[in-house]
């Protein structure tokens, strides 16, 4: 097992297309099963914000899916983190990123931060290219010429071919690929794509549908074996060269457990609470906290001796009549006097009523679905002391949801950004519309473990 500051030489690459929509989470995802179905121990990764993507990966890989996004914890944290996700709880033998929107696309006015050629950089891995050729020929040579021209210290290493129409299609388009030098390590036909289940904000999340996302993931693992060269795409994430970062430590990132007794942490979870971060749980632990889950839909109460409730993100539009159901856990949380701390679908349980039906009335506001996205990086600045901030602290997050509150924020809010307020701090609630990855602001998980105190 490699030591903290060691060279590692983990085999590594990154899944990326020139768009969104072109078969990325399907080849990922299916890489991740078959490579596990060949004994490998899979190490699965997600550029940017994104929660079900990761959900997928970890049902693939039978390990947690970690994100790496340079804007919300800092490029300087990215290949420790993937170090870190890759030894933990065991050394992996191999690291698939799968990538977000386009290679080249970063935050919108940031160039090409926060990227998936930015990440390719960071971690120095090679990229797999996912083409889809829906209506292409030769052309899709030259555009894998220029997606690798654009940038010439992002390396494409390979391309699967996606929605391939003929065996003479395919044909075709691996003689292009060849004129210019690049390999071709599989071809996906149309007829053969594998699809899951999408909903308003993306796929449906693996929590949701457990028993169709393991025929799902099994589907997408043969659906790889059969059709791309294993054997090569190991060899491409061999070329990686060895890691020589320290692997992120949680433990340093919080300057170790605070002295005192261990309080408990319940974190929201089960099908409608899908959205969280790994870290996040770590960082609480490291900084000396106990942490179990609730499931709200299910769960009659808090955990016993609950000293603090973080409710994070997910669909609870998806089951606000269940949520509503719950009455006994919505009146423990109305009355709970410990911190609170809330993002998004968070926020709408803590109201009094989402889409009519009763939610917990912790926070005087109502929340509805809308037909409008509400989605990008928000730069914030903490409007209130907090179990998770200061007045003052500047944090980096995302936001995503088609749900509106009245008010849209508490006289005291949580945060403010371009020129607005946002969110609620009410007593020991925080609550907002804003995810945040605390791997990128560590104190707030020492923070939340002192207000228990």
């Amino acid at each position: 097992m490699t030591g903290p500051t060691t060279p590692w030489a983990l085999p590594r690459l990154v899944v990326a297309a020139s768009a969104s929509g072109h078969g990325k989470t399907t080849v990922a995802t299916g890489l991740l099963a078959a490579l596990r179905r060949r004994g490998l121990t899979v190490s699965p990764h997600k550029v940017g914000p994104d929660y079900i993507d990761p959900g997928y990966h970890a049902l693939a890989a039978g390990r947690t899916g970690r994100n790496l996004d340079p804007f919300l914890v800092g490029a300087d944290r990215i290949a420790p983190l993937l170090r870190h996700g890759a030894s933990v709880p065991t050394p992996a033998d191999v690291a698939v990123v799968e990538g977000v929107m386009g290679l080249h696309d970063g935050a919108v006015g940031r160039g090409d931060f926060a990227s998936t050629a930015h990440v390719a950089r960071l971690i120095d891995a090679p990229v797999l290219l996912v083409l889809d050729t829906t209506a292409q020929g030769r052309s899709a040579a030259a555009l894998t010429l220029g997606m690798a021209a654009f940038d010439p210290t992002v390396r494409i290493g390979g391309v699967i071919l996606n929605r391939v129409g003929s065996p003479r299609h395919e044909t075709l388009l691996r003689d292009a690929l060849a004129e210019v030098g690049v390999p071709v390590l599989g071809a996906v036909t149309r007829a053969a794509e594998v699809a899951a289940p999408a909903r308003h904000l993306g796929l449906v999340p693996v929590a949701e549908r457990a028993p169709e996302s393991l025929a799902i993931v099994a589907a997408l693992a043969e659906l790889v074996e059969s059709t791309v060269d294993l054997d090569a795409v190991l060899d491409l994430a061999r070329t990686a060269a060895p890691l020589r970062v320290p692997a992120w430590d949680p433990v340093a990132a919080v300057g170790g457990p605070a002295g005192g007794d261990r309080p408990l942490v319940a974190v929201a979870g089960g099908p409608a609470f899908t959205f969280s971060y790994a870290e996040t749980t770590e960082l609480l632990t490291a900084a000396g906290a106990d942490v179990v889950t609730v499931d709200p839909l299910r769960d009659p109460a808090l955990p016993a001796g609950t000293r603090a409730v973080i409710v994070g993100g997910g669909f609870p539009e998806a089951y606000a009549e269940a949520l509503a159901g719950n009455a006994t856990l919505r009146a423990e949380v109305a009355a709970f006097d410990g911190p609170i701390v809330a993002e998004c679908a968070g926020l709408l349980y803590l109201g009094r009523s989402l889409d009519g039906a009763p939610m917990c009335g912790r926070l005087d506001l109502t929340a509805r679905m809308t037909g409008r996205l509400t989605l990008g990086y928000r730069e914030a600045v903490a409007a209130a002391n907090s179990p998770v901030a200061r007045t003052g602290d500047a944090v980096r997050g995302h936001e995503f949801h088609r749900t509106t509150t009245d008010p849209g924020h508490g006289e005291r809010p949580a945060w403010r950004w371009n020129g607005a307020a946002h969110g609620f701090v009410a007593g020991r609630v925080h609550a907002s519309y804003l995810h945040t990855h605390w791997a990128g602001h560590p104190d707030a998980a020492r923070r939340l473990v002192e207000a228990c105190r």
